[in-house]
């Protein structure tokens, strides 16, 4: 299929609004960094500076994506802290308030890997992962969104992966917090709609350190610059969308939604009820895509009216 090209339009322009991106100091942070510092954001480079399964720490990696920022004329300040805990949490965002005023976007994309199989997962290997990607996405995001509500302005961006919401071996630990950032961008879309707070979630597909041993020779198409368009685009004042997941790899962009189907209906419902109508409890001609709880429950009204 040929791709269709759109016309021709103003430059997304971020006029000093604030981002706050973790995990920037390499791969896919600090592409979405340096590209949304080259649209006039202002950028708190944060980034531990750890291996990828999160031990040991270089604070020179944050300050080195800040030096490149300033050196291309766009203005940054380097945050060390850990997203991992609540405490770390409020100082990435203090940071952002000491240095610039404000904070107007946070971008989650701090992450480990700490692969294992079910069978062979252990706390220490299940607890930091977890801590990271979903806690760290609580911690930083919940001090940035007082003030976001404070404002009547915000854009969140939360890091998902497809290992979360299709499945991938030996990522249970990772998988479950994944798919937790999508529940966690539903809700916030939810609560963050009447203050003109947008979330959004993206599943990337890209080359960095912590794919680089397992896509091969597919890694040189993907290359992590790749996925920061949407995410600035997400990041932008003029993105309408909200509590949606995007995928994004090689210069593909894709909806994932949550889709129901019509369901099979019965007042005396029996399991042996189940099984004869499984086909149409399956059936996905017709589905439906709620945004919300309030609309998935709409669907079991013309049942129960």
């Amino acid at each position: 299929m040929i791709p269709v090209r759109s016309p021709a339009m103003a430059q997304l322009g971020f006029d000093g609004k604030v981002a706050i991106i973790t995990g920037a100091g390499g791969g896919l942070g600090r592409q979405h960094a340096l590209l949304l510092a080259s649209r006039s954001a202002l950028i708190v480079v944060n980034d531990l500076g750890g291996a990828v399964d999160g031990s040991g720490s270089d604070a020179g990696a944050a300050q080195l994506v800040v030096d490149e920022i300033k050196q291309a004329g766009g203005e940054a300040v380097a945050d060390n802290n850990s997203v991992a805990t609540a405490d770390g949490g409020e100082a990435i965002v203090q940071t952002a308030i000491d240095a610039f005023g404000r904070v107007d976007i946070v971008i989650n994309n701090a992450g480990i890997l700490r692969d294992k199989t079910f069978h062979n997962m252990t706390p220490d290997l299940r607890d930091p992962v977890i801590d990271v990607h979903l806690n760290g996405a609580f911690n930083v995001t919940k001090p940035a969104w007082i003030r976001m509500r404070e404002q009547r302005y915000g854009r969140v961006v939360s890091t998902s992966s497809a290992a979360g919401v299709f499945g991938n071996f030996g990522q249970t630990n990772y998988g479950a917090a994944k798919m937790g950032l999508v529940g966690l961008t539903r809700v916030l879309a939810v609560e963050g709609a009447r203050y003109g707070i947008n979330a959004n979630a993206i599943a990337p597909l890209a080359r960095t350190r912590m794919t680089e041993d397992i896509l091969g020779g597919l890694g040189d198409k993907l290359a992590p610059e790749l996925i920061s368009p949407l995410v600035t685009y997400l990041a932008h004042e003029s993105c309408a969308a909200t509590g949606r997941l995007f995928s994004i790899g090689g210069g593909r962009v894709a909806e994932v939604f949550l889709g129901e189907t019509n369901g099979y209906f019965d007042a005396a419902l029996t399991p042996e009820g189940v099984a004869d109508n499984w086909a149409t409890v399956t059936d996905r001609e017709g589905y439906s895509v709620p945004a919300n709880l309030a609309e998935e429950t709409a669907l079991f009204l013309p049942f129960l009216s």
